[in-house]
């Protein structure tokens, strides 16, 4: 997979960074369960919150396999990082800068891209996970406005957010052609954060509970148009679910290189145990996993460049899937390899292994991932 100069620039530029600025960090922001302002005011003075942003209104007009190189250089040293980020930049500004308008490209893209507001999206509730369009968020409209009512539940920057991209029924007996989208600032009336949630990963990437009670929001800050919000989600379930395959994919080289360091300098028996043939086989599966996750990921990335967002459905897919399975695996294995200090968390490796198990829930569960490739392949087998 080859990337071109600047891109090979930016690969440079992002793992410096993460080796200098945001590396030092990553166990204090887990340990405190706190939003990385440090790292996130870095990227953002180097310009790349709205990181496929046209300049026009002040992002950095590259595309998806730029993002998916700042996500895996960030999630090699701290998923919590890249989480934060990537959660304002591709889940927040990416879905504005595709399905707004004029008007609200002109208001939101420019501040969101310097920072002055911090972005997020709201999907998930009590009872709507997998099942997304059960959703039970309501929104009437009432002159110029709307009014929402309801709950979403683990939503990644919902402490500290200013900007949702927020989906609602807005005519419940259409089902699925009846949800809508939102622009939702946290300043509008009715609008109120819930519980911020203490988990087992992702702990430097807050996630939390916002509520909705006659939450007033201008007919204006609808996105893509009334009962139109299952094609509003549609247009970025793929790219979302190849950044997060970056993740993984980031997730599990920093695991990997910190157990074939250690590996080459822990002495046992007289000699290094990356002489032993068991540790050998396990860092060799390791770097056959990583491979192969770069090779889908960075497939699923040059896709969506090129436009072919209804061709890479399965494409995504299997990156989701294969990636998040092989970072699990990688990190625990980085875990037995580094045996006690391991466990311990003066290696980085079993916070990774903690925040390895969340990507294969978030963003659509492996179990999703598989229905989607069983329902790709049998229709291909169909049209044979």
């Amino acid at each position: 997979m080859e990337f071109t100069d600047e891109q090979r620039m930016l690969r440079e530029t992002i793992r410096q960074l993460a080796e200098k600025e945001v590396a030092p960090l990553a166990y204090e922001i887990d340990r405190d369960e706190r939003f990385p302002v440090e790292s996130f005011n870095k990227l953002r003075d180097m310009g790349l919150l709205g990181i496929t942003v046209p300049a026009d209104y002040g992002g950095a007009g590259a595309g998806y396999t730029e993002m998916c190189i700042v996500t895996e250089e960030l999630s090699a040293v701290c998923l919590s990082t890249a989480a934060a980020w990537g959660t304002h930049a591709c889940l927040c500004i990416d879905n504005i800068r595709r399905n707004g308008n004029e008007a609200q490209l002109a208001k939101y893209l420019p501040p969101l891209c310097r920072g002055e507001w911090i972005g997020g999206l709201a999907m998930t509730e009590p009872s709507a996970g997998s099942d997304v369009m059960s959703m039970r968020l309501r929104a009437e409209r009432r002159g110029d406005a709307y009014v929402l009512n309801g709950t979403k539940i683990f939503i990644s920057n919902g402490p500290v957010g200013d900007v949702f991209v927020v989906y609602a029924k807005t005519a419940p007996e259409r089902g699925a052609h009846g949800v809508t989208a939102f622009i939702v600032e946290n300043a509008f009336p009715g609008f109120q954060r819930g519980k911020k949630f203490e988990k087992m990963g992702w702990r430097g990437s807050p996630t939390g509970e916002l509520i909705f009670e006659d939450c007033v929001v201008p007919a204006e800050n609808v996105l893509g148009g009334e009962n139109r919000g299952a094609l509003v989600l549609m247009s970025g379930l793929n790219t979302e679910r190849v950044c997060l395959g970056a993740m993984s994919l980031g997730l599990a080289r920093g695991a990997y290189e910190c157990a074939l360091k250690y590996a080459k300098e822990r002495v046992q028996f007289g000699k290094p145990i990356a002489s032993f043939q068991l540790i050998q086989a396990k860092l060799a599966e390791m770097a056959m996993l990583i491979e192969l996750s770069r090779l889908i990921t960075y497939k699923g990335a040059k896709m969506a460049d090129m436009g072919l967002h209804r061709e890479m459905n399965l494409t995504a897919s299997y990156a989701k899937l294969f990636t998040a399975r092989a970072a699990m695996k990688i990190t625990t294995e980085a875990v037995q390899v580094l045996g006690g200090y391991g466990y311990m968390k003066e290696f980085p490796v079993e916070r990774m292994m903690r925040d390895a198990k969340l990507q294969q829930i978030g963003g659509g569960t492996d179990e999703v991932q598989i229905m989607i490739i069983a329902r790709e392949i049998l229709a291909l087998k169909d049209q044979v």
